[in-house]
Protein backbone atom coordinates (compact mmCIF):
# COMPACT_ATOMS: atom_id res chain seq x y z
CA UNK A 1 0.00 0.00 0.00
CA UNK A 2 1.42 3.36 -1.14
CA UNK A 3 0.19 6.71 -2.61
CA UNK A 4 1.95 7.95 -5.27
CA UNK A 5 -0.46 10.85 -6.09
CA UNK A 6 -0.02 14.38 -5.20
CA UNK A 7 -3.17 14.52 -3.49
CA UNK A 8 -3.47 12.16 -0.39
CA UNK A 9 -7.11 10.22 0.01
CA UNK A 10 -9.05 10.96 2.48
CA UNK A 11 -11.85 9.41 5.43
CA UNK A 12 -14.39 10.64 2.69
CA UNK A 13 -12.27 8.90 -0.36
CA UNK A 14 -12.61 5.59 1.86
CA UNK A 15 -16.19 6.23 2.32
CA UNK A 16 -17.08 6.41 -0.98
CA UNK A 17 -14.64 3.08 -2.06
CA UNK A 18 -16.45 1.08 0.33
CA UNK A 19 -20.14 1.84 -1.25
CA UNK A 20 -18.47 0.29 -4.33
CA UNK A 21 -17.39 -3.51 -5.03
CA UNK A 22 -14.81 -4.96 -3.84
CA UNK A 23 -12.20 -4.72 -6.92
CA UNK A 24 -12.82 -1.13 -6.38
CA UNK A 25 -11.90 -0.94 -2.87
CA UNK A 26 -9.01 -3.53 -3.29
CA UNK A 27 -7.73 -0.81 -5.75
CA UNK A 28 -8.43 2.18 -3.41
CA UNK A 29 -6.30 -0.11 -0.66
CA UNK A 30 -3.55 -0.46 -2.78
CA UNK A 31 -3.16 3.38 -3.51
CA UNK A 32 -3.90 4.18 0.50
CA UNK A 33 -1.21 4.50 3.45
CA UNK A 34 -1.33 2.17 5.69
CA UNK A 35 -1.01 4.70 8.69
CA UNK A 36 -4.12 6.61 6.95
CA UNK A 37 -6.03 3.60 7.17
CA UNK A 38 -5.58 2.74 10.72
CA UNK A 39 -6.10 6.92 10.96
CA UNK A 40 -9.65 6.07 9.41
CA UNK A 41 -10.64 3.07 11.75
CA UNK A 42 -11.53 4.98 14.62
CA UNK A 43 -14.46 6.94 12.59
CA UNK A 44 -15.89 3.19 10.95
CA UNK A 45 -18.18 0.97 11.77
CA UNK A 46 -17.13 -2.46 12.77
CA UNK A 47 -18.35 -4.15 9.59
CA UNK A 48 -16.46 -1.43 7.65
CA UNK A 49 -13.45 -2.44 8.90
CA UNK A 50 -13.89 -6.22 8.83
CA UNK A 51 -14.71 -5.56 5.21
CA UNK A 52 -10.99 -3.68 4.93
CA UNK A 53 -9.72 -6.41 5.92
CA UNK A 54 -10.92 -8.65 4.09
CA UNK A 55 -9.61 -7.51 1.13
CA UNK A 56 -6.13 -6.84 2.14
CA UNK A 57 -3.70 -9.32 1.97
CA UNK A 58 -1.60 -10.68 4.71
CA UNK A 59 1.59 -8.24 4.62
CA UNK A 60 -0.96 -5.31 4.04
CA UNK A 61 -2.71 -6.15 7.02
CA UNK A 62 0.18 -6.93 8.79
CA UNK A 63 1.75 -3.03 7.93
CA UNK A 64 -1.65 -2.03 9.65
CA UNK A 65 -0.54 -3.48 12.98
CA UNK A 66 2.35 -2.19 13.23
CA UNK A 67 0.43 1.92 13.01
CA UNK A 68 -2.09 0.38 15.12
CA UNK A 69 -2.57 1.44 18.72
CA UNK A 70 -3.49 -1.66 21.36
CA UNK A 71 -6.65 -0.73 21.43
CA UNK A 72 -7.81 -0.97 17.53
CA UNK A 73 -5.02 -3.58 16.85
CA UNK A 74 -7.53 -6.01 19.13
CA UNK A 75 -10.11 -5.00 17.50
CA UNK A 76 -8.34 -6.07 14.06
CA UNK A 77 -7.93 -9.14 15.96
CA UNK A 78 -11.26 -10.17 16.91
CA UNK A 79 -12.11 -9.77 12.98
CA UNK A 80 -9.51 -11.97 11.36
CA UNK A 81 -9.82 -15.95 11.44
CA UNK A 82 -7.09 -17.97 13.15
CA UNK A 83 -5.47 -18.91 9.60
CA UNK A 84 -5.56 -15.17 8.55
CA UNK A 85 -3.81 -14.08 11.81
CA UNK A 86 -1.12 -16.69 11.68
CA UNK A 87 -0.75 -15.76 8.01
CA UNK A 88 -0.31 -11.97 9.18
CA UNK A 89 1.94 -12.85 12.06
CA UNK A 90 4.26 -14.60 9.81
CA UNK A 91 5.35 -11.19 8.52
CA UNK A 92 5.78 -9.24 11.88
CA UNK A 93 9.17 -9.50 13.90
CA UNK A 94 8.55 -12.02 16.65
CA UNK A 95 8.74 -8.75 19.85
CA UNK A 96 5.39 -7.31 17.46
CA UNK A 97 4.24 -10.16 17.83
CA UNK A 98 4.32 -10.89 21.17
CA UNK A 99 2.72 -7.78 21.62
CA UNK A 100 -0.13 -8.90 19.83
CA UNK A 101 -0.56 -11.94 21.17
CA UNK A 102 -0.88 -10.15 24.91
CA UNK A 103 -4.40 -8.35 23.00
CA UNK A 104 -6.14 -11.51 23.06
CA UNK A 105 -7.16 -13.91 25.24
CA UNK A 106 -4.93 -17.11 26.52
CA UNK A 107 -6.34 -19.65 25.01
CA UNK A 108 -6.73 -18.03 21.42
CA UNK A 109 -2.91 -17.08 21.88
CA UNK A 110 -2.21 -20.55 22.50
CA UNK A 111 -4.20 -21.79 19.59
CA UNK A 112 -2.25 -19.15 17.69
CA UNK A 113 1.17 -20.25 18.68
CA UNK A 114 0.80 -24.31 18.11
CA UNK A 115 -0.25 -22.79 14.39
CA UNK A 116 3.05 -21.29 13.58
CA UNK A 117 6.21 -22.93 13.34
CA UNK A 118 7.71 -24.59 16.40
CA UNK A 119 11.07 -23.23 16.74
CA UNK A 120 9.55 -19.57 15.79
CA UNK A 121 6.84 -20.45 18.35
CA UNK A 122 9.60 -21.32 21.17
CA UNK A 123 10.99 -17.84 20.87
CA UNK A 124 7.88 -16.17 21.11
CA UNK A 125 6.89 -17.82 23.87
CA UNK A 126 10.19 -16.78 25.86
CA UNK A 127 9.69 -12.92 24.82
CA UNK A 128 5.98 -13.64 26.46
CA UNK A 129 8.01 -13.73 29.86
CA UNK A 130 9.66 -10.91 29.89
CA UNK A 131 7.51 -7.26 31.29
CA UNK A 132 6.72 -5.16 28.38
CA UNK A 133 7.94 -2.30 29.82
CA UNK A 134 11.64 -3.97 30.14
CA UNK A 135 14.47 -4.58 27.53
CA UNK A 136 13.16 -7.94 27.48
CA UNK A 137 9.50 -6.51 26.30
CA UNK A 138 11.31 -4.53 23.96
CA UNK A 139 13.78 -6.84 22.03
CA UNK A 140 13.56 -9.18 18.92
CA UNK A 141 15.60 -12.65 19.27
CA UNK A 142 15.21 -12.40 15.58
CA UNK A 143 19.14 -10.84 14.32
CA UNK A 144 22.06 -11.92 13.08
CA UNK A 145 24.92 -12.98 14.70
CA UNK A 146 28.71 -14.59 13.86
CA UNK A 147 31.75 -15.58 15.45
CA UNK A 148 34.10 -13.57 15.95
CA UNK A 149 36.96 -15.59 13.98
CA UNK A 150 34.65 -15.19 10.31
CA UNK A 151 35.51 -12.67 7.60
CA UNK A 152 33.04 -9.52 6.18
CA UNK A 153 32.55 -12.42 3.42
CA UNK A 154 30.77 -15.14 6.13
CA UNK A 155 28.93 -12.24 7.36
CA UNK A 156 27.33 -11.26 4.02
CA UNK A 157 26.57 -14.95 2.87
CA UNK A 158 24.77 -15.39 6.79
CA UNK A 159 22.89 -12.26 6.10
CA UNK A 160 21.76 -13.81 2.24
CA UNK A 161 20.60 -16.91 4.11
CA UNK A 162 18.44 -15.48 6.45
CA UNK A 163 15.02 -16.01 5.93
CA UNK A 164 11.43 -14.66 7.61
CA UNK A 165 11.51 -10.71 9.58
CA UNK A 166 15.04 -11.13 10.53
CA UNK A 167 15.97 -11.28 6.78
CA UNK A 168 14.44 -7.36 6.77
CA UNK A 169 16.15 -5.92 9.65
CA UNK A 170 18.46 -3.49 9.28
CA UNK A 171 20.39 -3.66 11.98
CA UNK A 172 23.67 -4.84 11.04
CA UNK A 173 25.54 -8.06 12.77
CA UNK A 174 26.76 -9.07 16.40
CA UNK A 175 30.18 -10.04 16.64
CA UNK A 176 29.68 -12.63 19.33
CA UNK A 177 33.02 -14.62 21.51
CA UNK A 178 32.96 -18.41 22.35
CA UNK A 179 30.81 -17.91 24.94
CA UNK A 180 28.02 -15.98 22.71
CA UNK A 181 29.16 -12.30 24.68
CA UNK A 182 28.73 -9.57 22.16
CA UNK A 183 32.36 -8.24 21.61
CA UNK A 184 31.45 -5.95 18.38
CA UNK A 185 29.24 -4.92 15.61
CA UNK A 186 29.16 -4.47 12.51
CA UNK A 187 26.85 -2.39 10.08
CA UNK A 188 25.24 -3.16 7.00
CA UNK A 189 26.85 -0.39 5.09
CA UNK A 190 30.48 -1.45 6.49
CA UNK A 191 30.14 -4.84 5.29
CA UNK A 192 28.91 -4.03 1.68
CA UNK A 193 32.03 -1.47 1.17
CA UNK A 194 34.65 -3.80 3.09
CA UNK A 195 36.64 -6.70 1.10
CA UNK A 196 34.66 -9.64 1.63
CA UNK A 197 38.60 -11.44 3.05
CA UNK A 198 38.96 -9.17 5.84
CA UNK A 199 38.57 -10.59 8.91
CA UNK A 200 35.70 -9.29 11.04
CA UNK A 201 37.85 -8.32 13.72
CA UNK A 202 39.29 -5.43 11.88
CA UNK A 203 36.33 -3.55 11.08
CA UNK A 204 33.93 -4.05 13.55
CA UNK A 205 32.85 -1.59 16.52
CA UNK A 206 34.27 -2.62 19.68
CA UNK A 207 32.81 -0.13 21.74
CA UNK A 208 29.66 -1.79 22.88
CA UNK A 209 27.19 -0.49 25.26
CA UNK A 210 24.59 -3.55 26.56
CA UNK A 211 21.77 -3.51 28.67
CA UNK A 212 20.15 -6.15 31.04
CA UNK A 213 16.99 -8.00 30.21
CA UNK A 214 15.14 -6.17 33.19
CA UNK A 215 16.02 -2.72 32.51
CA UNK A 216 13.35 -0.42 32.69
CA UNK A 217 12.31 1.01 28.88
CA UNK A 218 12.73 4.39 30.21
CA UNK A 219 17.04 3.78 30.34
CA UNK A 220 16.67 1.82 27.24
CA UNK A 221 15.23 5.33 25.18
CA UNK A 222 17.80 7.73 27.29
CA UNK A 223 20.32 5.33 25.74
CA UNK A 224 19.32 5.50 22.32
CA UNK A 225 18.81 9.61 22.64
CA UNK A 226 22.39 9.33 23.87
CA UNK A 227 24.43 7.27 21.58
CA UNK A 228 21.64 7.39 18.28
CA UNK A 229 22.33 3.59 17.82
CA UNK A 230 20.93 1.46 15.14
CA UNK A 231 20.30 -1.47 17.42
CA UNK A 232 21.24 -2.06 21.19
CA UNK A 233 22.11 -5.79 22.41
CA UNK A 234 20.29 -7.12 25.22
CA UNK A 235 22.02 -9.77 27.40
CA UNK A 236 21.24 -12.38 29.76
CA UNK A 237 23.04 -12.18 33.43
CA UNK A 238 25.77 -14.13 32.03
CA UNK A 239 26.31 -11.03 29.52
CA UNK A 240 25.24 -13.62 26.59
CA UNK A 241 23.20 -12.02 23.81
CA UNK A 242 19.93 -12.93 23.74
CA UNK A 243 18.04 -10.33 22.12
CA UNK A 244 18.40 -7.01 20.17
CA UNK A 245 16.52 -3.41 20.57
CA UNK A 246 16.33 -1.62 16.71
CA UNK A 247 15.98 2.14 17.14
CA UNK A 248 12.71 2.43 15.87
CA UNK A 249 11.24 0.73 18.54
CA UNK A 250 13.37 2.55 20.65
CA UNK A 251 11.80 5.62 19.10
CA UNK A 252 8.40 4.58 19.35
CA UNK A 253 9.28 4.02 23.43
CA UNK A 254 10.81 7.21 23.85
CA UNK A 255 7.53 8.97 22.12
CA UNK A 256 5.07 7.15 24.43
CA UNK A 257 6.79 8.12 27.80
CA UNK A 258 7.04 11.60 26.37
CA UNK A 259 2.90 11.30 25.60
CA UNK A 260 2.22 9.67 28.91
CA UNK A 261 3.96 12.17 30.77
CA UNK A 262 1.88 15.02 28.65
CA UNK A 263 -1.34 12.99 29.72
CA UNK A 264 -0.41 13.00 33.05
CA UNK A 265 0.38 16.31 33.38
CA UNK A 266 -3.07 17.67 31.40
CA UNK A 267 -4.75 14.82 33.42
CA UNK A 268 -6.15 13.00 30.24
CA UNK A 269 -5.30 9.57 29.31
CA UNK A 270 -1.57 8.77 29.39
CA UNK A 271 -2.61 5.89 26.43
CA UNK A 272 -3.52 5.40 22.66
CA UNK A 273 -4.96 7.90 20.49
CA UNK A 274 -7.02 10.54 22.45
CA UNK A 275 -9.88 11.54 19.87
CA UNK A 276 -10.68 8.13 19.25
CA UNK A 277 -11.59 6.70 22.42
CA UNK A 278 -15.34 7.12 23.72
CA UNK A 279 -16.69 10.04 25.01
CA UNK A 280 -17.02 8.33 28.38
CA UNK A 281 -13.38 6.59 28.65
CA UNK A 282 -12.61 10.15 27.77
CA UNK A 283 -14.01 11.92 30.17
CA UNK A 284 -13.84 9.22 33.20
CA UNK A 285 -9.67 9.70 32.55
CA UNK A 286 -10.12 13.45 32.69
CA UNK A 287 -12.49 13.35 36.20
CA UNK A 288 -9.95 12.85 38.39
CA UNK A 289 -7.86 16.58 38.18
CA UNK A 290 -11.31 18.00 38.05
CA UNK A 291 -12.58 16.30 41.30
CA UNK A 292 -9.47 17.42 43.36
CA UNK A 293 -10.21 21.35 41.55
CA UNK A 294 -13.28 21.63 42.53
CA UNK A 295 -13.21 20.06 46.48
CA UNK A 296 -10.38 22.68 46.49
CA UNK A 297 -12.71 25.61 45.22
CA UNK A 298 -15.39 24.45 47.76
CA UNK A 299 -12.75 24.45 50.82
CA UNK A 300 -11.85 27.92 49.42
CA UNK A 301 -15.58 29.21 48.87
CA UNK A 302 -16.57 27.73 52.80
CA UNK A 303 -12.90 28.94 54.19
CA UNK A 304 -14.53 32.71 52.69
CA UNK A 305 -17.51 32.19 53.84
CA UNK A 306 -16.44 31.55 57.79
CA UNK A 307 -13.64 34.50 57.61
CA UNK A 308 -16.25 37.27 56.39
CA UNK A 309 -19.77 35.58 57.89
CA UNK A 310 -21.17 39.05 57.36
CA UNK A 311 -21.20 38.68 53.48
CA UNK A 312 -23.33 35.35 53.92
CA UNK A 313 -26.65 36.86 52.43
CA UNK A 314 -26.78 34.57 49.31
CA UNK A 315 -26.33 37.90 46.99
CA UNK A 316 -23.68 38.68 44.83
CA UNK A 317 -20.78 38.19 47.42
CA UNK A 318 -21.77 35.03 47.70
CA UNK A 319 -21.29 34.10 43.90
CA UNK A 320 -17.57 35.64 44.51
CA UNK A 321 -16.72 32.93 46.78
CA UNK A 322 -17.31 30.32 44.31
CA UNK A 323 -15.40 31.92 41.25
CA UNK A 324 -11.92 30.17 41.90
CA UNK A 325 -13.76 26.77 41.31
CA UNK A 326 -14.91 28.28 37.65
CA UNK A 327 -11.09 29.44 37.17
CA UNK A 328 -9.59 25.95 37.91
CA UNK A 329 -12.35 24.04 35.98
CA UNK A 330 -12.17 26.57 33.27
CA UNK A 331 -8.45 26.34 32.69
CA UNK A 332 -7.92 22.12 33.42
CA UNK A 333 -10.44 21.46 31.30
CA UNK A 334 -10.06 24.37 28.11
CA UNK A 335 -5.98 23.42 28.81
CA UNK A 336 -7.23 19.59 28.08
CA UNK A 337 -8.98 20.13 25.15
CA UNK A 338 -6.57 22.17 23.81
CA UNK A 339 -3.71 19.95 24.06
CA UNK A 340 -5.60 17.42 22.42
CA UNK A 341 -5.95 19.00 19.53
CA UNK A 342 -2.36 20.66 19.25
CA UNK A 343 -0.85 17.17 19.66
CA UNK A 344 -3.16 15.94 16.96
CA UNK A 345 -2.46 18.57 14.90
CA UNK A 346 0.93 18.00 15.16
CA UNK A 347 0.97 14.31 14.81
CA UNK A 348 -1.82 14.29 12.08
CA UNK A 349 -4.58 12.49 14.40
CA UNK A 350 -6.67 15.11 14.24
CA UNK A 351 -6.97 15.66 10.11
CA UNK A 352 -9.22 18.26 8.29
CA UNK A 353 -11.86 15.69 7.44
CA UNK A 354 -12.17 14.40 11.24
CA UNK A 355 -12.08 18.51 12.54
CA UNK A 356 -16.19 18.27 13.16
CA UNK A 357 -16.41 15.06 14.92
CA UNK A 358 -13.15 15.74 17.38
CA UNK A 359 -14.87 18.99 17.86
CA UNK A 360 -18.28 17.54 18.92
CA UNK A 361 -17.11 14.61 20.86
CA UNK A 362 -14.83 17.01 22.69
CA UNK A 363 -17.54 19.67 23.51
CA UNK A 364 -19.06 16.60 24.80
CA UNK A 365 -16.97 15.51 27.04
CA UNK A 366 -16.41 18.91 28.46
CA UNK A 367 -20.30 18.85 29.15
CA UNK A 368 -20.14 15.68 30.70
CA UNK A 369 -16.74 16.78 33.36
CA UNK A 370 -19.13 20.55 33.46
CA UNK A 371 -22.05 18.21 34.44
CA UNK A 372 -20.22 15.66 37.22
CA UNK A 373 -18.70 19.34 38.80
CA UNK A 374 -22.06 21.10 39.04
CA UNK A 375 -23.68 18.07 40.70
CA UNK A 376 -20.97 17.16 42.92
CA UNK A 377 -21.18 21.33 44.22
CA UNK A 378 -24.86 21.24 44.24
CA UNK A 379 -24.47 18.30 46.82
CA UNK A 380 -22.01 20.26 49.10
CA UNK A 381 -23.15 23.38 48.72
CA UNK A 382 -26.45 23.33 50.11
CA UNK A 383 -24.61 22.11 53.61
CA UNK A 384 -21.89 24.95 53.48
CA UNK A 385 -24.18 27.76 52.69
CA UNK A 386 -26.89 26.65 55.22
CA UNK A 387 -26.94 29.63 57.23
CA UNK A 388 -28.31 31.93 53.97
CA UNK A 389 -31.65 32.21 52.84
CA UNK A 390 -32.58 29.39 50.42
CA UNK A 391 -29.39 27.73 50.42
CA UNK A 392 -30.16 24.86 47.54
CA UNK A 393 -31.62 27.35 45.22
CA UNK A 394 -28.71 29.50 45.62
CA UNK A 395 -26.39 26.44 44.91
CA UNK A 396 -28.68 24.88 42.03
CA UNK A 397 -27.94 28.19 40.29
CA UNK A 398 -24.59 28.25 41.31
CA UNK A 399 -24.14 24.61 40.01
CA UNK A 400 -25.59 25.24 36.51
CA UNK A 401 -23.38 28.41 36.06
CA UNK A 402 -20.23 26.22 36.64
CA UNK A 403 -21.14 23.37 34.01
CA UNK A 404 -22.27 26.26 31.72
CA UNK A 405 -18.41 28.21 32.26
CA UNK A 406 -16.91 24.52 31.92
CA UNK A 407 -18.80 23.54 28.43
CA UNK A 408 -17.42 26.68 27.32
CA UNK A 409 -14.10 26.31 28.33
CA UNK A 410 -14.12 23.21 26.47
CA UNK A 411 -15.74 24.92 22.98
CA UNK A 412 -13.07 27.19 23.58
CA UNK A 413 -10.21 25.03 24.12
CA UNK A 414 -10.87 23.50 20.67
CA UNK A 415 -11.86 26.35 18.37
CA UNK A 416 -8.51 28.62 19.45
CA UNK A 417 -6.63 25.92 18.59
CA UNK A 418 -8.83 25.38 15.07
CA UNK A 419 -9.04 28.88 14.15
CA UNK A 420 -5.03 28.73 14.61
CA UNK A 421 -4.18 26.30 12.56
CA UNK A 422 -6.77 27.10 9.76
CA UNK A 423 -4.95 30.95 9.78
CA UNK A 424 -1.14 29.18 9.41
CA UNK A 425 -0.74 30.07 12.51
CA UNK A 426 1.28 27.49 14.90
CA UNK A 427 -1.86 25.96 17.50
CA UNK A 428 0.91 25.71 19.89
CA UNK A 429 0.39 29.04 20.75
CA UNK A 430 -2.88 28.40 21.75
CA UNK A 431 -1.96 26.34 24.70
CA UNK A 432 0.01 29.34 26.49
CA UNK A 433 -1.18 31.95 28.14
CA UNK A 434 -2.99 33.50 25.33
CA UNK A 435 -5.45 30.74 25.96
CA UNK A 436 -5.39 31.02 29.81
CA UNK A 437 -6.17 34.66 29.58
CA UNK A 438 -9.09 33.82 27.64
CA UNK A 439 -10.36 31.22 29.31
CA UNK A 440 -10.61 33.12 32.66
CA UNK A 441 -11.44 36.42 31.59
CA UNK A 442 -14.57 34.87 29.33
CA UNK A 443 -15.30 31.85 32.21
CA UNK A 444 -15.42 34.20 35.30
CA UNK A 445 -18.09 36.21 33.18
CA UNK A 446 -20.03 33.63 31.71
CA UNK A 447 -20.16 32.62 35.48
CA UNK A 448 -20.99 35.17 36.56
CA UNK A 449 -23.82 36.40 34.52
CA UNK A 450 -25.52 33.53 34.80
CA UNK A 451 -25.37 32.94 38.51
CA UNK A 452 -26.37 36.13 39.41
CA UNK A 453 -29.62 35.94 36.28
CA UNK A 454 -30.47 32.95 38.29
CA UNK A 455 -30.45 34.72 41.77
CA UNK A 456 -32.39 37.72 40.21
CA UNK A 457 -28.85 39.61 42.40
CA UNK A 458 -26.88 42.13 40.67
CA UNK A 459 -23.81 41.14 38.80
CA UNK A 460 -21.05 41.88 40.82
Amino acid sequence: MHAETDKRPELDDLRDALAKSDEELRAFLAEAHPADLVDWAGDLHRSEIARILDNLGPEECAELFKFAEDDLAAQFLEELSLDRIVEVIEMLPADEVVDLLALTDDDRADRILRSVDFERAQGLRKLARYDEETAGGLMTVEYVSIDEDANVGDAIKLIRSEEGPAADEEGGVFVLDAAGRPVGYISDRELLTTPIHTPIKDVMETDLITVGVGADQEEVGRIFMKYSFSALPVVDARGALIGVISAEDAQDVIQEEAEEDIGMLVGTSPEGLQTHRPVIERARHRLPVMGVTVGGGLLIAWLLGEAFPESKQGTSSDILRYLPIVLGLSGNVGMQSSTILVRGFATGEVTRDRIGSVLRTEVLVGFLIGVVCGLVTLAVAPFSEASIPNPFEFAAAISFAICVAVTWSTVLGCVVPIGFDRIGIDPAIAAGPFFMTLSDLSGSCIFLLISSLLLQAPIP
